[in-house]
């Protein structure tokens, strides 16, 4: 699994990981929002982006000791499959924050974790989600349905105003339960890896979104040609300088965000989306007047209550982990046993049971517990077709 720093202690890293995460997600989102803005073109705004970030890391490549993994097809077929969530998410997103308010993708982005949750069981290897937890999901919904229930643009549009927002949780909820896979199943050796290959391949989907989408003719008509009943509207600087600022903020994010997703479960990484969105609120409620009432406030409080809440399910115990985790304990023992000889010889003294058991603090079914533990944290969320295919 790719990670930037190697020496780190890991709860240190998964700390950084997670800050960097959330900065990069809440500022993402509100230039993303100013920027459409000044340019209604979703599409075009998100392949700019992209661009952004493949130029950066082939520059960096280029004039730094920055290492990057090279373009291989056996890397790029799995990727594929991720990229059509990925561009589609992302074109959700943006069609979602341009017909709608930033409060509405919040909501929705908040009930991923149940998706997110139900995919941890019937894919990656986990338990159903506790009696807690359904009760932290169960939080989530009902905040959700208090906020439409006050959102203007569901008073007045109805359903047509959630259409983008619940194909983004769909997708949202996909990306994250297989981008979690494939840190397992793909074997890249950098960071910038992952980053590059999402990035450059998401580039394709999002230049035929927007000619789907008459974007280019659009752009043309008002900026450049103008037509009949139109002048053309120049790019202020405003314009540019939000949309340089949200390309930085999207390569950021691509980093921060593979990252974050390597150190923890595709359950605590969406968890994660949701919580940082708090910063999100506040500085759309300073920036922007098309925010929510204040029972609509408080509703999507109620979600991110429900959503710190939630504890992640553990693995469920299989054959080969057990087997592993019981040959773990073994092996503990015998060094153990070897290290309390081994004093014992040099000491000369007649502590032999007390030496062995101070080196070895693990008892009975502490030791497997431990032991299960470590393996999870060896690989035990990759998917199935991955271990079958280590084995072909």
């Amino acid at each position: 699994m790719p990670t930037i720093f190697k020496t780190m202690d890991p709860k240190v890293e998964i700390m950084l990981s997670i800050l960097a995460y959330s900065f990069c997600s809440g500022t993402m989102l509100l230039l993303n929002k100013m920027t459409l803005h000044y340019l209604p073109y979703p599409s075009m705004v998100t392949t700019f982006q992209l661009v952004a970030a493949v130029a950066f890391i082939v520059t960096a490549k280029v004039t730094t000791p920055l290492k990057v993994d090279p373009i291989r097809w056996k890397f790029v077929i799995p990727y594929c499959y991720y990229i059509v969530a990925f561009a589609l998410g992302v074109y959700c997103n943006m069609k979602s924050l341009s017909l709608s308010n930033v409060e509405t993708v919040i909501v929705f982005k908040a009930l991923s974790p149940c998706l997110v949750s139900i995919a941890d069981a019937l894919f990656l290897g986990r338990e159903f989600p506790s009696f807690r937890s359904w009760s932290a999901l169960g939080l989530i919904v009902l905040g959700s349905l208090g906020y439409a229930s006050q959102d203007e643009k569901f008073q007045t549009q109805g359903i047509s105003a959630y259409t983008w927002p619940f194909f983004y949780l769909v997708m949202i909820s996909f990306e994250m339960a297989y981008g979690k896979s494939l840190l397992k199943s793909v074997d890249l050796q950098t960071l910038s890896g992952p980053v590059l290959y999402t990035n450059l391949l998401g580039i394709p989907p999002m230049l035929l979104f927007a000619m789907l989408g008459q974007e280019y003719h659009k752009f043309m008509t008002t900026h450049v040609t103008g037509s009949d009943n139109q002048p053309v509207v120049p790019i202020g600087g405003t314009a540019c300088l939000l949309l340089l600022l949200s390309c930085a903020a999207g390569t950021g994010i691509g980093y921060a965000g593979w990252w974050c997703r390597g150190t923890v479960s595709a359950t605590s990484f969406s968890l994660i989306g949701v919580m940082n969105k708090c910063l999100t609120i506040l500085l759309n409620i300073m920036v922007w007047d098309q925010h929510a009432t204040p029972w609509g406030i408080a509703s999507l409080m109620l979600c991110l209550m429900g959503g710190s809440l939630y504890r992640q399910s553990p693995l469920r115990p299989t054959d080969s982990t057990t087997k592993t985790a019981k040959t773990a304990v073994a092996l503990d023992h015998a060094s153990a046993f070897d290290h309390g000889s081994t004093t014992t010889v040099a000491t000369n003294n007649n502590n032999n049971s007390t030496s062995a058991d101070h080196s070895n603090p693990m008892n009975g079914e502490d030791d497997l517990e431990t032991a299960l533990l470590l393996e999870e944290r060896k690989g035990s969320d990759s998917p199935p077709f991955a271990a079958k295919r280590r084995s072909q």
